[in-house]
């Protein structure tokens, strides 16, 4: 009987050993999982406080433009005076720095030249003397329009003559001071064809230089000239000239200069190209809504003629600067591609809509 009853008691004990270890067992796994939570969120809390800000659209931009080969260095404009001065303007005003660029003047024999191999960077010029070496392998491309012909150059025949249409000079010689194949020849190209005429055939156009005009008009050699206006004004004013235009008043909105830059240097550096873009557009942009102060400004620097001020803001009012759309500089460049296509002044390439879309 006392054996039985110690057998008994071992039994209880060894049940209760066994009941204790597998409570202890079943613990085990809860605990394992509220650490493993535990270290979880603390993970998470640490990942989100190291996690960096997303960059804003102008960190982005920054970083970009550090990457630019041109980033940080001195960047050249086209030293231009009257009309073309808006880079000078921009220069002055601290346009440039505003767009965070370090700028001085270059100058040169040649606009088109120090653009298309780089020398500068950015220039004003005119569209008729860039349009037909952009076409033939110079290396620049048009950004954008600066300014009408009026104001600039116009066609200027005698005040007591006879003609007053361009339609009246057929038959007729005429001077393009700078020569043969350069800008007055293709402005006056341009205007007559705007006219209906054919340069090649319905005039002569011949060099003769801006300060023998008036006496070979008054000789008969020529019967009108291709003049830059501050050049004819006076004599305008005296009597002695009068500035002529199309019976439909087309030269009147003719696109004279554009802003012009080199090709690979925008494909290489986009955004300081966009930059120095602005800054001399936004230049053009204040000599056209602030005339009267640019035309102070630009005497004060020597960029349009001194002493004559009347003069000065008359012609700069003439000309708007910066205040033609795309849409209207597109429309234009086509008109002047089909027109030098026709007379053969464009002759690498026959599609007008190619070559617009090359420059």
């Amino acid at each position: 009987m006392n054996n039985l009853k110690r057998l008994v008691a071992l039994g209880l004990v060894l049940c209760m050993t066994f009941a204790f270890a597998a409570c202890g067992q079943k613990e085990e796994p809860a605990q394992n999982a509220a650490n493993t939570t535990t270290e979880t969120k603390t993970e998470e809390t640490k990942t989100e406080e190291t996690k960096e800000p997303e960059k804003t659209a102008e960190e982005l931009e920054q970083e970009a433009w550090e990457k630019e080969p041109a980033y940080g260095t001195t960047l050249k404009y086209w030293i231009g005076g009257s009309c073309t001065s808006a880079t000078n303007l921009a220069d002055h005003l601290g346009y440039f720095a505003d767009e965070g660029l370090t700028v001085e003047g270059f100058k040169g024999e040649s606009d088109v030249e120090a653009i298309g191999t780089n020398m500068a960077q950015i220039a004003i010029g005119h569209i008729a003397k860039a349009t037909v070496p952009a076409t033939n392998g110079v290396n620049l491309t048009f950004v954008g329009s600066a300014h009408l012909l009026k104001g600039c150059k116009s066609l200027y025949v005698l005040a007591d003559s006879e003609y007053q249409y361009y339609e009246d000079l057929k038959g007729c010689s005429i001077s393009v001071p700078n020569g043969i194949g350069a800008s007055d020849y293709n402005i006056t190209s341009r205007l007559l064809l705007e006219a209906g005429m054919n340069p090649l055939e319905d005039v002569t156009l011949t060099p003769v230089d801006q300060d023998a005009c008036v006496a070979a008009m008054q000789n008969g050699q020529i019967q009108a000239a291709l003049l830059g206006d501050p050049f004819a004004y006076q004599m305008v004013q005296d009597g002695t000239l009068r500035r002529i235009d199309s019976k439909d008043g087309n030269s009147t909105d003719e696109l004279c200069c554009i802003i012009m830059m080199n090709r690979d240097f925008i494909a290489e550096n986009p955004i300081t190209a966009t930059k120095m873009a602005n800054a001399v557009k936004r230049a053009l942009k204040y000599e056209g809504e602030h005339t009267e102060e640019a035309t102070k400004t630009l005497m004060e620097l020597g960029l349009n003629p001194k002493d004559k001020y009347d003069m000065n803001l008359d012609l700069n009012q003439q000309m708007e600067f910066g205040q033609q759309s795309d849409e209207y500089t597109a429309a234009q460049l086509h008109s002047i591609v089909e027109d030098y296509i026709k007379v053969g002044l464009i002759t690498a390439e026959t599609d007008a809509d190619a070559v617009v879309e090359h420059l």
